[in-house]
């Protein structure tokens, strides 16, 4: 069926076409506007509205490459259902390249936000009530924090059968059922009945190639497999990998850090990670896998202090075969 006109933000944008909109989400100490960049684009048939959003916290910048690509390739006169895309949620931590918001404030810890609260309740609020409420699912595009890198992989629902069918779509290499934590952007969505899933790729502050080369063709059968698009990359081969369970290792002593096994790479409880060694000497402590699965995230930074991760382990329940678009 043919699309009507798309009323958002006070703009009635016609049917086979790309509007970008701003939202205002206030003032630097000098004066200076910010706002919330959204492009929307509404196709020409009817279809579902969803959202595209990345760097919610400022320095995971490897979304604003990946809908900056999917955007590209994307043709609204061809597009069933309409796409709000946020490349750039939180612009007060990515014009300081910074997790958090100048308050010191995750914003995914503050959904659903409020109208009065602190400046990260108050985005948190403007992002449910401007883009969460006028969808029915979203994709959410993070990287690793705090000099840690990540395998490309998807976190959802996955109990629910049209969100593990979508996950399953995209193609990840692997993908983890896990429950949101109080606060985040997921845990709100989630208790307004919408559906989202969340991207894990790369390191901050970087444009992981690998992250961007997986997120990128997901996103685009995603779209296919809603039903928005006729045509999507082919699924990749083997499958993802399922998992409902994950452990980090952590530093037994402080000291230099050297790593010995890849992201992606199998391991099972025990065997040898890396070793913790002082500046000076060959010998060190060995480090050793909790449990067995497979290497999800690593720290990018050699020096450790006790206690602190190095090695995300993602116990592996089943495989999943991509479905070809």
């Amino acid at each position: 069926m043919s699309a009507q006109p798309f009323s958002y933000l006070g703009e009635s944008i016609a049917p086979g076409t790309r509007k970008h909109l701003e939202i205002d989400v206030g003032r630097l100490p000098s004066g200076t506007m910010l706002s919330l960049p959204i492009e929307v684009l509404h196709g020409v048939e009817d279809g579902p509205t969803i959202w595209l959003s990345g760097a919610i916290h400022g320095d995971e910048i490897v979304g604003v490459e990946i809908i900056r690509k999917v955007l590209a390739v994307l043709d609204p006169t061809q597009l069933a259902g309409t796409i709000l895309a946020m490349p750039v949620v939180n612009v007060f931590g990515f014009v300081n390249e910074s997790r958090y918001l100048p308050d010191r404030r995750d914003l995914n810890r503050s959904f659903p936000g409020s109208k009065t609260g602190s400046l990260a309740a108050r985005l948190a609020r403007m992002f449910v009530d401007q883009i969460v409420a006028h969808c029915s699912f979203g994709l959410d595009f993070h990287a690793g924090s705090n000099d840690r890198t990540n395998l490309p992989q998807l976190r959802g629902n996955l109990d629910d059968p049209e969100t593990l069918a979508l996950a399953t779509a995209f193609g990840a290499e692997v993908m983890i059922h896990a429950r949101p934590a109080a606060g985040t952007l997921r845990a709100a969505t989630l208790r307004r009945g919408k559906r989202v899933l969340l991207f894990e790729g790369g390191e901050p502050r970087r444009f992981s190639a690998e992250a961007v080369e997986a997120g990128v063709p997901g996103a685009l059968r995603v779209l296919h497999a809603l039903g928005m698009i006729d045509q999507a990359p082919t699924s990749p081969m083997g499958a993802s990998l399922l998992s409902r369970k994950s452990r980090w290792v952590r530093a037994s002593r402080g000291g230099i850090f050297r790593l010995g096994v890849a992201l992606g790479q199998h391991v099972e409880r025990g065997d040898p990670v890396g070793v913790i060694a002082d500046p000076i000497g060959a010998v060190g402590t060995p480090i050793r896998a909790r449990n067995g699965g497979v290497v999800i995230g690593h720290t990018v930074n050699p020096l450790v202090n006790l206690g602190d991760a190095l090695l995300h382990v993602a116990e592996i329940q089943s495989v999943n075969q991509a479905v070809a678009p």
